[in-house]
């Protein structure tokens, strides 16, 4: 029998469902036409079916791409385990799922093997529930489905539960209860990724503030692709003509007689549709003519005060949205273009590494077997999230280092060097460093030698 707890969770799972997939079409760019008549969707039918110039998911994807996690400090052996879990590529899976639905989920468990073992998840299967007086998470669930059964598994600080129905789509009802883990960690092993910049409230998606914009973006450049169908070339005319007259036909070919047994004929155009082709016509009378094609530069006046918009909404340069009177002629140009998305990502990384400290914590607490408030605290090693050249960054390292401020760890880890790159560089630096007074030790001796 399903428990108040079970159906409280998968509640709360499946009511942003719907926002969900309307967020996904956004993302994919199937999502329908707006500011569309039914009249005119009834007269375009399946011709113009689809129309998206897909900014959404470049807004997504650019702003995922700084997101990338270089290593962690407070514990020596996290980035071992990091590296196993293949996380360094399904990181970016959930930053992606962060910005696109608002959320994505972590969960911290141990493997066969008792290491620690981290997945990522998404938001349409995983959900949390937490204490509105601490905001720390009470309890979780995850839910999937097989073909012929659907299974949930409920996370609380003291247990986990694997919940099955024998039915592909249950939603709330029909669950038996068939396994029951205790869970020594003493917190729920689901960690929340969260993109908001609000205290309470759920995360909120990228795309929220520029569906409007792209609907209204799509809308134009549909309009000037009808408008260039039909008026985008001269068309020509003709007057004066008498329509010719020719024999009605059914499927077979063989003429469409009427009550008295007599063809049925149809009026038609005497002259070709062949653009190919010359008009010509034996009455005097006859007057040929053609209509110019149609201006469609108001369309592109559209286009770049929609584009503005979503430019200001977004943070993307106009380098990114195809904007040619904005391209940047130099790399200091480059990076004053791109200093919104940059500091857009900085507060990301910022909202993002608490959940993913926490993440490192449960790792540690995992493979030590300890509490998680026993373990030292963990902070995350981000990559630099603006646009530098090598000549650039090298230069500001060498900076650094030579004048003090910085250590040469510090100084490699600024450089997007990982944790085990870095000991790796150390270790060859003393290998080079001792090969080199071994060399001076030689020359010396050598000298002496020849004395």
């Amino acid at each position: 029998m399903t428990s108040d707890n079970l159906v409280e969770l998968i509640q709360t799972l499946d009511a942003p469902q719907h926002r969900y997939c309307e967020l996904e079409r956004y993302y994919t760019g199937t999502q329908q036409l707006a500011f569309l008549a039914p009249e005119q969707r009834t007269a375009l039918g399946d011709r113009l079916g689809r129309m998206c110039s897909n900014i959404p998911r470049l807004a997504v994807t650019s702003l995922a791409e700084r997101l990338r996690i270089t290593g962690f400090t407070g514990d020596d052996q996290i980035w071992s385990d990091w590296l196993r879990n293949d996380l360094e590529i399904a990181s970016a899976a959930a930053h992606r799922e962060a910005l696109l639905f608002g959320a994505s989920y972590v969960i911290v468990w141990s493997d066969k093997a008792d290491n620690p073992s981290a997945t990522v998840e998404s938001a349409k299967q995983v959900a949390v529930i937490t204490d509105p007086a601490t905001r720390e998470v009470t309890s979780a669930v995850k839910r999937w489905r097989t073909k012929t059964e659907t299974h949930a598994m409920a996370y609380f600080p003291d247990r986990i539960e694997h919940w099955r129905a024998k039915t592909p789509g249950a939603a709330t009802a029909g669950f038996d209860l068939i396994e029951e883990i205790p869970n020594p960690l003493g917190v729920v092993p689901v960690v929340p990724i969260v993109n908001s910049d609000r205290i309470l409230g759920c995360g909120a998606s990228e795309i929220d503030d520029l569906a409007p914009l792209c609907d209204a973006l799509n809308k134009i450049l549909a309009d000037m692709l009808v408008s260039s169908e039909f008026t985008g070339m001269p068309r020509r005319y003709a007057t004066g003509l008498i329509p010719i007259e020719k024999p009605l036909l059914d499927s077979d070919g063989l003429p469409v007689l009427d009550g008295n047994g007599n063809p049925q004929v149809e009026l038609a155009n005497p002259l070709t549709d062949d653009v190919t082709r010359a008009w010509i016509a034996e009455d005097p009378a006859a007057k040929f003519g053609s209509l110019p094609a149609g201006d469609l530069a108001g369309y592109e006046s559209a286009v770049r005060i929609l584009l503005t918009q979503i430019q200001a909404v977004s943070a993307l340069p106009g380098s990114m949205l195809g904007v040619l009177a904005d391209q940047p002629t130099s790399a200091e140009a480059l990076l004053a273009g791109e200093s919104g998305l940059t500091s857009k990502a900085e507060a990301r990384q910022q909202i993002f590494g608490k959940s993913w400290s926490q993440v490192g914590r449960l790792m540690v607490a995992v493979r030590n077997r300890v509490q998680p408030s026993n373990v030292p605290e963990i902070q995350v090693v981000w990559c630099n999230p603006g646009t530098a050249s090598t000549a650039a960054e090298a230069d500001a390292a060498v900076k650094y280092f030579t004048s003090g401020l910085l250590s040469r760890r510090t100084t490699l880890a600024r450089l997007g060097f990982s944790a085990d790159q870095i000991e790796a560089e150390l270790a060859q630096l003393e290998q080079d460093a001792a090969i080199s007074a071994d060399i001076k030790f030689g020359r010396y001796i050598s000298g002496l030698s020849d004395r």
